[in-house]
């Protein structure tokens, strides 16, 4: 029966694969429709021919890892199942119960250990073809150090959920998922607190914005807004990326205003003002706070279906999954499967919500700077920085894309353009 599920498995993840190959290099098409012909959100009026070149192979082959990655995840843990390494990893973590917190520390080492080596040569080949391409400036050695930093603070975050989320299972196996839920709010919470002063610093060096000039504009933009910030940061990307960015993160005294430096070395005031705005605009309208709010409401329908589902896979497979119950740390693989599978399929839905909040916020950007040419060139360097497609294929924007595409986002800002000139002319 193992092997049967194993190559059932392996067969799926081919087909998939094979899927999506064809999918993005034979079917999909992102040629414009006539009426964007010629347009600002046109890429052949911003791109050169070798631009628009390597924004195609670079994207279809960015998009066939991401579609890859995230299966490869659930073939990983099945197999983890399969071939008995849960055993393996509970043996080498001890099997004395006075301990159930140690033992479960380093069953999730042993787990995290091997699933690092399992994906690594994939995160190792989208780090080679954005090197390639020339968007990745990072060394091996600096991608190395991130990856490793990715991997403990992974690990040191899984101990303490890990660990809470089987004494909850092991004292009450019908409503675990609702004490998890109930507890990962000030978890969650307290994390989003940390991130900008404790894990985000652990990457990278930020320091205030060195261009006094720009900050003084950027504050006096928030206080219009009725933004209480007090500095801008910079954050050193160069030696990383070529790809430009800026974002406001964090909650409470600790939210930050962030700008990468590779945006500051590569647009102007007026383009940076702009981003600024969008940026803004999700403090505005709360977008911050509402995320929070759908995220944890869509945790406990995940937790709750994981519950359920756990249940079922291993009341019915558990031996051959060599899983013997739910409250078993060996079961841990069965629930990172799931939720994993969870979250895939919940991306459609998530992705809107983020699209319709950040057209949201390009709108209100371009309203609050009324500068259309800096807006249209932003998106026009960031498509450029980034090798973006401007069109992309309907399932990469679907599961891929948290924003609208450079398509939309142009094409809106070209619309507001010609309403604003109409209504200066009918105005009297």
């Amino acid at each position: 029966m193992a092997r049967k599920i194993g190559f059932y498995g392996i067969l799926a993840y081919v087909i998939y694969g094979l899927f999506f190959y064809w999918y993005l290099f034979h079917f999909a098409d992102t040629s414009l429709q006539f009426e964007y012909e010629g347009t600002r959100a046109d890429p052949a009026t911003f791109l050169n021919g070798r631009e628009l070149m390597l924004s195609e192979e670079y994207s279809k082959v960015r998009n066939l890892l991401f579609f890859l990655s995230t299966p490869f995840e659930w073939l990983f843990y099945l197999f983890v199942l399969l071939l008995g390494l849960g055993n393996a990893f509970k043996k080498w973590a001890g099997q004395s119960s006075k301990f159930k917190a140690v033992q479960s520390a380093i069953y999730l080492f042993w787990l995290s250990l091997f699933a690092f080596a399992a994906t690594t040569p994939l995160s190792y080949i989208s780090y080679s073809l954005s090197k390639s391409y020339n968007i990745s400036t990072q060394s091996f050695s600096s991608w190395m150090k991130d990856e490793l930093i990715d991997f403990w603070v992974n690990f040191g975050m899984m101990i303490i959920i890990v660990g809470v989320l089987y004494w909850l299972i092991n004292k009450s196996r019908k409503r675990w998922w609702l004490y998890a839920w109930l507890l990962s709010i000030p978890f969650t919470l307290f994390m989003m607190f940390l991130q900008p002063v404790v894990i985000d610093p652990l990457y990278n060096d930020f320091y205030p914005l060195k261009n006094k000039e720009l900050e003084a504009k950027i504050l006096e933009q928030a206080a219009k807004a009725n933004i209480p910030a007090e500095h801008v940061f910079e954050v050193n990307m160069a030696e990383k990326t070529n790809s430009l960015n800026a974002y406001v993160n964090g909650i409470g005294s600790n939210s930050r205003i962030v700008l990468w430096d590779t945006t500051l070395n590569r647009l102007n005031d007026d383009q940076i003002l702009f981003i600024m705005a969008h940026e803004m605009a999700h403090y505005v309208e709360k977008h911050i706070y509402f995320g929070i709010a759908g995220y944890l409401l869509l945790s406990l329908v995940g937790l709750y279906l994981s519950a359920r589902i756990m249940e079922y896979v291993i009341g019915k497979w558990g031996k051959v999954l060599k899983v013997p119950a739910v409250n078993d740390i060996r079961s841990l693989p069965v629930f990172l499967m799931i939720l994993s599978m969870l979250l895939f399929i919940s991306s459609p839905f998530s992705n809107f919500v983020s699209r319709y909040q950040e057209s949201r916020a390009d709108k209100y950007a371009i309203e609050m700077t009324k500068n259309t040419d800096a807006a249209i060139g932003t998106f026009q360097e960031l498509t450029r920085a980034g090798l973006s497609q401007v069109n992309p294929p309907l399932l990469v924007k679907i599961f891929r894309y948290g924003h609208p595409t450079m398509l939309e986002r142009i094409s809106m800002l070209e619309e507001y353009e010609i309403n604003h000139k109409s209504r200066k002319a009918e105005a009297p």
